[in-house]
């Protein structure tokens, strides 16, 4: 018991030689495909099943087992499948060429990324999930990046960030609702206080938008012809999106509408919508298995006393309120870069957050909004995160690519920062405001 306690440093070890495998090689080699993921997270996870010899490798196993099938883990996996599914059967369908073509009529090539990254803004906050957000808007993402001069890579990027919004500042996100019960305050309360830190990230983030695309030209020449039936499925998968449908239920019926729609326009027969589907899974099945594997490793890691190692580190350094919160930012974001896992790295360390907060007199709004920007802001960033893995599967690039474009999660970890340095916003805290009572 004393041992969980304390923590155990070297339990992070599979992490660290996943993350030199899998970046290290590529930085050397100038390619990250050199080394794929999924070789990576192999030989981390088995590295993590040979560690801890005092247990039985059927013992170790069966913990490793249990991490991937954590029910967070299994559904991420699955919507990876489905968004698979569904971008191919509305590429096949010719929905993603109306859908981009449809947009250059209307929208100069400059303006695409910011109106991406806006609509990509809207959907989260109403879906209050970032994965599903992913799903829903990078292949419009991938098409426009196809016709014009923008990198696949910055449409990914932008669609992400978009994503990210939503999945801190959402009223039904998992990551909102999972900081503010463990720092016992009010929804609408923490929305207040964490829109007003990230919202100069947003801005800016639009605007490198609007400046690195200034140039962008469009590759076709000639009238931008579109079918706007076509475009139907990506509609109501945005519209049911924004009806705070289940994400798996609009993936399934864009999957199905999709189908409908080229069936009865002659861009499938009933052989080929199955083929296409079948090879949206297959497209997919990679990056859905990397998860999985993810999931077992930090389930390891977990065990072995990783992540409690690094929750004794942090606050063993925490002097003063600056310093507290600063620990709390650190504490969360430590926890995201081992879990990948946004709303898991709260709920681990939301307990602790809390009693932080309650030592040094830290308002809980301000304590929620660092706990979820921060988490969303990493989540946005490692490049095995599942809102990362699925924009580079559906785009089939690495994730790597993308980090240099992800300039809303940076933007909200900097936002984050400057507000605790500089005491944004005021807030009485809890000492001071029952001084204020008691003096009326």
């Amino acid at each position: 018991m004393a041992n969980a306690k304390k923590g155990n440093a070297l339990a992070l070890l599979p992490l660290l030689i996943f993350v030199l495998l899998f970046i290290g090689t590529g930085v050397i080699s100038g390619d990250f495909s050199n080394m794929p993921l999924n070789v990576a997270i192999i030989i981390a996870a088995a590295f993590a099943l040979a560690m801890n010899r005092k247990e039985k490798l059927s013992s170790k196993i069966d913990i490793f087992t249990k991490g991937a099938g954590h029910p967070n883990i299994i559904l991420m996996a699955v919507i990876f499948v489905m968004a698979g599914a569904f971008a191919q059967t509305a590429r096949d369908m010719g929905a993603v060429d109306s859908t981009v073509n449809l947009g250059l009529s209307v929208i100069p090539p400059n303006l695409l990324m910011v109106g991406l990254f806006i609509v990509g803004c809207f959907i989260s906050v109403s879906m209050g999930t970032s994965m599903g957000t992913v799903a829903a808007l990078a292949p419009i993402g991938i098409g426009i990046a196809e016709q014009t001069g923008i990198p696949i890579a910055l449409a990914m990027g932008t669609v992400i960030g978009g994503a990210m919004f939503g999945d801190n500042l959402s009223m039904i996100s998992d990551t909102t609702i999972a900081a503010v019960r463990t720092q016992k305050t009010k929804m609408s309360d923490k929305f207040k206080t964490n829109f007003f830190i990230v919202l100069p990230g947003a801005i800016v983030t639009a605007i490198l938008l609007w400046i690195v695309t200034a140039g962008a030209e469009i590759d076709t020449i000639g009238d931008y012809a579109f079918d706007f039936v076509k475009v139907l499925p990506y509609i109501a998968v945005l519209i049911a999106a924004l009806a705070g449908v289940n994400v798996l239920v609009v993936l399934i019926g864009g999957i199905v509408f999709a189908g409908i729609i080229g069936l009865i326009d002659g861009s499938y027969t009933l052989s080929s919508f199955i083929q296409a589907i079948s090879q949206g899974i297959m497209n997919m099945e990679d990056i859905a298995i990397v998860a999985l594997l993810i999931g077992g490793m930090i389930g390891i890691i977990q065990h072995n006393g990783g992540i409690q190692w690094l929750l004794n580190f942090i606050t063993r350094r925490i002097k003063t309120k600056k310093g507290a919160e600063l620990g709390i930012a650190g504490l969360v974001s430590a926890t995201d870069i081992a879990t990948a896992n946004n709303t898991i790295s709260i709920i681990v360390t939301g307990p602790l957050a809390k009693n932080i907060s309650d030592e040094y007199d830290i308002d809980p709004r301000k304590s929620a909004s660092i706990l979820d920007i921060f988490a969303g802001g990493w989540q946005g960033i490692v490049p095995y995160g599942g809102q990362m893995l699925a924009a580079a599967g559906l785009a089939a690039i690495s994730p790597i690519s993308i980090l240099p474009y992800s300039f809303y999660p940076i933007a909200i970890i900097l936002c984050g920062i400057i507000a605790i340095l500089i005491g944004f916003p005021k807030h009485k805290g809890k000492k001071a405001a029952k001084g204020s009572k008691k003096t009326a």
